[in-house]
């Protein structure tokens, strides 16, 4: 491993031996989730610094993170302080974002569902929208009205249809994709063409073709396709009309070990190849990455409750299942997670065959049978009180909270870990962990009685 992964790997062996110090977990606290604070920070610049050796110097880039990958305030308030915005799918996502401080030039509305209160919401705060079809340009149309200079920059979202990924749940550019205006379908480009010349106000295109399992010779040939027809759309209306790129993110991760792998680097300067005019300084450039600035950061670590066996095969039982790692229990040859062996302490765990591994089964506390997040398993043998440690889940892991059971949400800590010790690693909340009044509430208690009292 390069430096980068093996300093990553260190500090994340600090903080779980100091979370255990600390009593962030416990037999009261069976589960909780880690982010590495400095991860995320070289994340960001890592972003920013390879599109600014692809730009022209002064050309304005906004990196949006996609907020839907970590919907947590302080998560989102952190990457602002490090330069970047947030792209929005939700009025929910709106707020969270502007709970963290971040400013309405700096937020992107994307959704394939945008009700009239939402885009007049938008509107309003000066929010870039990107609309996705025409019925809904048809309603930004109603709310622009006559004014020839919107209170916000407006957008359209095209699919390239340049194909799939190897994950078909995660691929946006396929042919019958639902997101955006499906480019190649019969009229469809000279619909989005008429529908720019028609609507001065129109000053955005926007694609997004990648995601987890998508190489990255598909996304820049999806940016390519949206470049080219931004050419064409200013080229028929006679000026540059368009004055900006959405150019989408989706950047796949390596999930099998500590290597980061694509780089934002190889991204940019492959897009560069790839598009050359995109970066000469004529558009402005938005990106909406998520899951590549933070997977690698994360890290649920779980309490083993029990160990059993069942057929010959050992199973440990942890507080981590399908509540947490969602995909990764329903799809898991899609979203694969690697597992790492502790003990009580924090340590990392040796011991089992020759080898030191034994194949397990690594089971949540879901009721049903399939809530596994390994399934035979190589790891050191593990017994009650040891700890497993789910890898690079600082995306989508800690946020999309999958309501099995009544489950509570875990504590959520951000930690620095950049001491030589475990006695120097810091740790600040992120969110409280879930309490059971809590899901007593939001599951409807103050309307106890209002079923009964139907007739």
């Amino acid at each position: 491993m390069t430096s980068k992964p093996v300093a990553m790997a260190a500090r994340r062996e600090r903080a779980v031996r100091a979370a255990v110090e600390q009593g962030l977990l416990g037999p009261d606290q069976p589960v909780v989730g880690l982010l590495d604070v400095s991860g995320i920070r070289a994340a960001a610049a890592e972003l920013r610094a390879a599109f600014e050796e692809v730009v022209t110097p002064g050309t304005p880039v906004l990196h949006a993170f996609a907020v839907k990958a970590a919907a947590l305030v302080p998560v989102l308030r952190l990457l602002a302080d490090e330069g970047l915005g947030c792209e929005v799918a939700s009025p929910g996502e709106l707020a969270l974002a502007r709970a963290a401080g971040v400013t309405p030039d700096r937020i992107v509305l994307d959704s394939p569902a945008k009700t009239p209160a939402e885009l007049r919401e938008a509107l309003d705060l000066g929010i870039a929208v990107n609309a996705d079809n025409p019925q809904e340009l048809d309603r930004l149309g109603e709310l622009v009205g006559d004014r020839a200079d919107p209170p916000a920059p407006l957008g359209l979202r095209i699919n390239p249809q340049v194909g799939g990924g190897s994950i078909d749940a995660m691929s946006t550019a396929t042919a019958t994709s639902k997101f955006g205006v499906a480019l190649q379908d019969p009229g469809a480009r000279e619909w989005v063409v008429r529908a720019f010349a028609e609507r001065p106000w129109l000053t955005r295109l926007h694609a997004h073709v990648g995601s987890q399992g998508c190489p990255l010779e598909l996304m820049t040939a999806g940016i390519r396709a949206a470049y080219e027809l931004a050419e064409e759309i200013n080229g028929a209306v006679g000026r540059q009309q368009i004055d900006a790129l959405d150019i989408g993110g989706g950047l796949p991760v390596n999930f099998a070990s500590d290597e980061i792998t694509p780089t934002y680097r190889e991204y940019a300067q492959l897009l560069r190849t790839t598009v050359p005019g995109l970066f000469d300084g004529r558009y402005k450039l938005v990106t909406e990455f998520g899951r590549s600035l933070l997977a690698k950061s994360g890290l649920v670590l779980a309490r083993v409750e029990y160990t059993k066996s069942a057929g010959g095969r050992p199973i440990a039982v942890t507080h981590a299942g399908a509540q947490l790692a969602t995909r990764t229990v329903f799809a898991p040859e899609a979203w694969p997670l690697r597992v790492m062996a502790y003990d009580a302490e924090g340590r990392p765990k040796a011991g089992g065959s020759s080898d030191g591994q034994v194949p397990q089964d690594i089971a949540g506390p879901c009721c049903f049978a399939g809530d596994l997040v390994a399934r035979d398993r190589p790891l050191p043998e593990l017994a009650v009180g040891d700890l497993v440690g789910l890898l690079d889940t600082g995306a989508y892991y800690f946020s999309n909270h999958f309501a099995y059971n009544s489950l509570p949400r875990p504590g959520i800590y951000g930690f620095d870990a950049t001491g030589s010790t475990g006695d120097e690693v810091r740790f600040a909340t992120v969110r409280e962990p879930q309490t059971v009044d809590e899901i007593v509430a939001e599951s409807g208690a103050a309307h106890a009685l209002g079923l009964s009292r139907l007739r």
